[in-house]
């Protein structure tokens, strides 16, 4: 494949609607959809991919059923294979309020990040008890803290100083996000970085996105002409 996106951010929806369908319970659809994981961070290594990063739990999740909230967190730990990451030379990171988390998963989720940070592959980022407007209005507090203290002038504070106290810092912006399960909306997801993110939907549930309808989102986005505000006649000119 040609033209590969840097960045892939992935909302993966359609667990709990997938078990129901089946007649099963919720939970089942997330074991599925965990695995799923798996085989999708292995696709985008093997093609290359910087960084694949996926929504997970967000803050709002944390109002679902106590014992919905309880599965996904111990399957997030059963999930969390070392080995995986360490066969596929794959990076680990987590953005999101990781303080809400039970002290068992930040433990796991913080030995994963050091394990993994000399590898050289694909980073795989989790994006757990987190939330667009959370992150933004965190950023703002930092950076109102800079300037209460000094640190910062007012007048500094453009796009690239917002950039930097974003929990996304550390990589550039999706150039592809993907939401499976049927809906079309971002749910409070990467608002700021998806500003010029190329939107695919699918009908598909998560837990049946597989590596060929990771490479049909991808060949659809490469059909696809990123002007950035300027003519198509002005971006083929370029070329």
């Amino acid at each position: 494949m040609t033209r590969l996106p840097r960045h892939i951010a992935i909302i993966m929806d359609g667990n709990g609607r997938w078990a129901q369908q089946r007649g099963q319970e919720r939970t089942v659809g997330h074991q599925q959809g965990a695995q799923q994981v798996h085989s999708i961070m292995e696709a985008a290594t093997r093609l290359g991919i910087d960084y694949l990063t996926l929504y997970t739990f967000s803050t709002e999740n944390w109002n679902r059923p106590a014992d919905e909230v309880a599965a996904l967190m111990a399957l997030l730990l059963k999930h969390l294979e070392e080995e995986l990451f360490m066969k596929n030379n794959a990076r680990f990171r987590v953005i999101g309020d990781i303080q809400r988390l039970p002290q068992v998963v930040q433990e796991a989720v913080q030995y994963l990040v050091d394990r993994t940070a000399k590898n050289t592959g694909t980073c795989l980022v989790l994006a757990l008890s987190y939330s667009s407007k959370w992150e933004i209005t965190k950023a703002m507090h930092d950076i109102a803290a800079e300037v209460e203290h000094g640190r910062l002038s007012s007048a500094d504070i453009d796009e690239s100083v917002i950039n930097q106290h974003l929990e996304t810092h550390f990589m550039p912006e999706p150039e592809l996000m993907i939401r499976t399960g049927g809906e079309q909306r971002l749910s409070n997801y990467l608002l700021w970085q998806c500003a010029y993110s190329e939107f695919y939907f699918t009908d598909v549930f998560w837990p049946d996105f597989d590596e060929e309808q990771l490479f049909k989102a991808i060949v659809d986005y490469q059909g696809r002409q990123r002007r950035f505000g300027k003519t198509g006649e002005q971006v083929t000119a370029k070329k």
